[in-house]
């Protein structure tokens, strides 16, 4: 007869992607995950096997939260630069009310584990890729509807909201004060000509 779970499987990644997410990968242990998730040894590694597929699993789960409501901030009707503007205002924002500082999992594995781990890779990847591809759409939709000029080119500008969105992250968990950031963000504004 088969044994039951004696934990919830959901909130244990939960609680995994929250620890890899303030301590990183190199400087989270198996028994720092035991302890945390309060689950058997044993039982993590049956449930989501290696650490290395448990970080995985954390930063999939992250990315399936994360994405989905960037898509759908960038898509929201009225003015698509409007949109894009806020996003970015939202993005510094968060940025700059993050006590902790965690930055964002996708930027941290990008800059711990890559290169060198090929599955992260492909996930950090796809998810800048939904945002360039988010982006181009919103900015695509404000050069037809004359939001930007007719010479602009929407999918060079989101890579480039892309790239500057996550050097934002990275300078947000290194500068405590964050003159950089909101520096960077003022200066974005006259970018999209706010």
């Amino acid at each position: 007869m088969a044994r039951t779970k004696e934990f919830d499987p959901d909130k244990a990644l939960d609680d995994a992607m929250s620890l890899f997410w303030q301590r990183g990968y190199e400087a989270t242990s198996m028994s720092d995950l035991v302890d945390e998730l309060g689950v058997a040894r044993a039982s993590l590694y049956a449930t989501f096997g290696d650490k290395h597929s448990l970080y995985l699993k954390a930063l999939d789960r992250y990315t399936e939260r994360r994405d989905p409501v960037v898509v759908e901030r960038l898509s929201a009707a009225g003015s698509p630069l409007a949109a894009v503007r806020a996003f970015v205002a939202e993005y510094g924002a968060e940025i700059i009310a993050d006590k902790q500082p965690r930055g964002c999992l996708v930027v941290n594995t990008a800059v711990e584990r890559l290169p060198g781990d090929d599955e992260a890779a492909l996930r950090v990847r796809a998810s800048w890729q939904t945002l360039e591809v988010a982006l181009t759409a919103a900015l695509s939709r404000a050069k037809a509807e004359g939001e930007l000029p007719g010479g602009s080119d929407p999918r060079a500008l989101a890579r480039f909201v892309v790239v500057f969105l996550q050097g934002l992250r990275v300078v947000g968990k290194a500068d405590p004060s964050l003159p950089l950031v909101r520096d960077a963000l003022a200066q974005f504004s006259l970018v999209l000509g706010a």
